[in-house]
């Protein structure tokens, strides 16, 4: 667990660190955010390595593989010349962070007998859901105490602690000569297909969403798709085991889990965001606005993992997606005046909300699959949550620069002679400039000036107001998986 929490919580460190990291490269956040995204959407590919990776070098090998992978990822991050290389260095955490996850989620479910599943899924879902809940904090405190580069090294001693015990208590398997076999031509089109369109999203504001280069992209990801489903579907030896999906109960339950990855991570991501770019917080103070939501989680999830072992999974489900969908209307209407409290306490309800439901669709998921499949069936379980969260991150960003760039073009539309109330607020800034000595030539020019900043941060924060309530649209339409539970076996 402490291997998995601390690459799950480099996952969202991150996030405070995007104002930063725009300042320091003279880049949008369009190219910003991929630090986030490159690291999501490489853990979502390398979830279904985890299989092979245990067959080929055992439990202990593959766990200590990963945790040299993550520190190398690390230090190539802390010394980065360009946003490129940053990236990279990003890719190798996430695929050393999709890799460990389901080993972690199988092992810890192996020493519990079938009967505490719940509970084992309880342990597990407070772990990697604490992480990113003070993720943001420990990014923030990095951050204003040294520099943003030093977030990549702060995970480390855990990393280190992780890699000691990892070499004392994991299951050891004696050396192999001949590697197992492997659905390369899977991975490369799955590859292709995350690449392409998660491009595709992330460009599609800067470079145009009807452009040849989006299209391209966009038709390559959908093609890529579809075979990459048809080869898993006849290959014998497939990354992803597409028999698991013909139990209608863990089908439903993939669907609640695309959601809640989507929901858990698009809101750790755009909620430091938003209260740095609209509020104007520090990146503690950003960070910290999580907190009460994690020691919230970590408080009840174990509760939580309980009652997925008594209670039907679908009732504490369609609660908790209700709390969270609620949780985010209250956020869509959020803005530069709302204090921090109650920003922190609309987290705190969504965070109650993804407490009830990520033990209860995780047993509800595992509920009837035979031991031996449980490493195929928890592989596709995180990879199914954990390609939620990459597009979730990456639709909320390209949701909020869209919106924004409408909400401009629309405001703008109105800065006419005719607008009373603009023509006011000019007369008022240019009398407040000459009162400052400043020359009547250059008076007009600054006045316009302040207007348009005035514009732009009113269009950033109805932007970011629409992503909120996209997230919460979004939760209530599953809703419908998560009532469909109760007719499954």
């Amino acid at each position: 667990m402490i291997g998995a929490m601390s690459m799950v919580l480099s996952a969202t460190m991150v996030n405070v660190a995007i104002p930063s990291i725009m300042g320091a490269y003279g880049v949008g956040q369009d190219m910003a955010q991929w630090t986030a995204t490159a690291f999501i959407t490489t853990m979502v590919a390398s979830q279904l390595l985890n299989t092979w990776m245990v067959q080929a070098f055992g439990q202990r090998g593959a766990y200590s593989i990963t945790l040299i992978i993550f520190t190398i990822g690390a230090l190539i991050c802390v010394t980065s010349p360009t946003i490129e290389l940053l990236i990279f260095g990003r890719i190798l955490q996430g695929f050393s962070a999709g890799v460990i996850q389901p080993l972690v989620m199988a092992t810890v479910i192996s020493v519990f007998p079938e009967n505490r599943r719940g509970l084992a899924m309880g342990l597990y879902g407070m772990g990697v859901t604490l992480a990113p809940s003070f993720g943001p904090l420990a990014g923030g405190l990095t951050i204003d105490a040294f520099t943003w580069r030093h977030i990549f090294i702060a995970p480390l001693p855990l990393v280190a602690v992780a890699f000691s015990m990892g070499l004392i208590f994991m299951p050891a398997t004696k050396f192999i000569k001949k590697l197992p076999k492997f659905d390369w031509t899977g991975f490369f089109l799955l590859g292709v297909a995350l690449v392409c369109l998660m491009t595709g999203i992330g460009n599609g504001q800067r470079w145009g969403w009807e452009s040849d280069g989006i299209l391209i992209l966009f038709t390559i990801g959908v093609i890529t798709s579809i075979m990459f489903v048809i080869w898993e579907g006849q290959t014998k030896a497939p990354l992803l085991n597409l028999n698991l999906f013909l139990n209608s109960r863990f089908s439903a339950a993939m669907i609640i889990a695309f959601a809640f990855g989507a929901g858990n991570f698009a809101t750790n991501y755009i909620i430091p965001v938003f209260t740095q770019v609209i509020q104007g917080y520090s990146a503690t103070r950003a960070g910290s606005i999580l907190v009460p939501a994690g020691i919230l989680l970590v408080a009840m999830i174990p509760f939580s993992g309980r009652l997925a072992d008594r209670t039907p999974p679908y009732l504490p489900i369609m609660i908790g997606v209700s709390l969270f969908a609620f949780a985010t209307y209250l956020l869509s209407k959020a803005d530069v005046n709302s204090p921090f409290f109650m920003v922190a306490m609309f987290a705190v309800i969504s965070r109650f909300g993804l407490g009830l439901v990520m033990p209860n669709m995780g047993a509800a998921a595992m509920k009837g699959i035979p031991t031996e499949r449980l490493n195929e069936a928890a592989g596709a379980y995180n990879f199914t949550r954990q390609m939620g969260g990459a597009f979730g991150v990456n639709c909320v960003v390209a949701i909020s620069e869209y919106r924004t760039a409408f909400h401009a073009d629309s405001m703008t539309a109105t800065q006419t002679s005719a607008n009373v109330l603009s023509s006011e607020l000019i007369e008022k800034v240019k009398q407040i400039l000459a009162e400052g000595g400043i020359a009547e030539s250059a008076q007009q020019s600054g006045a316009l000036n302040y207007l348009g900043a005035v514009i732009h941060a009113q269009a950033s924060t109805l932007g970011y107001q629409d992503a909120f309530l996209i997230i919460c649209l979004v939760f209530i339409a599953t809703l419908i998986p998560a009532w469909l539970l109760k007719h499954t076996k």
